[in-house]
């Protein structure tokens, strides 16, 4: 299973941009889908996920109402919708794969599957 994020880049804040990641070499469908993120200094932190139907989205607080999270299960691939993005959203973003029960999907280790991650740096 080969994860390939992608779509990060330098934003102003405020600012949106949308992350993606492809899946292959796996029944996406059957996956759960996790978004994490690791900022300089930091340990790696949930974002968000979805469940394999694409039900039930889940949020980290500190991007809820900010951040959406959907699935295209007929191209294989996961997006990141971002919206009034912060300077303390700048981060390495990692998508993530999994057949995660709904009350585990915050958890990275229950994630089985890791893309190579993409940076998103938001300026002041």
């Amino acid at each position: 299973v080969q994860l390939q994020a992608c779509g990060g880049g330098l934003v102003q804040a405020g600012g949106s941009l949308r992350l993606s990641c492809a899946a292959s070499g796996c029944s996406f469908s059957s996956y759960a889908m996790g978004w994490f993120r690791r900022a300089p200094g930091k340990e790696r932190e949930f974002v968000s996920a979805i469940r394999w139907s694409g039900g039930s989205p889940y949020y980290a607080n500190s991007v809820k109402g900010r951040f959406t999270i959907f699935r295209d299960n007929a191209k294989n691939t996961v997006y990141l919708q971002m919206a009034s993005l912060k300077p303390e959203d700048t981060a390495v973003y990692y998508c993530a794969a999994g057949r995660v029960r709904i009350d585990s999907m915050r958890y990275s280790d229950e994630y089985r599957y890791w893309g190579q991650g993409t940076q998103l740096t938001v300026s002041s």
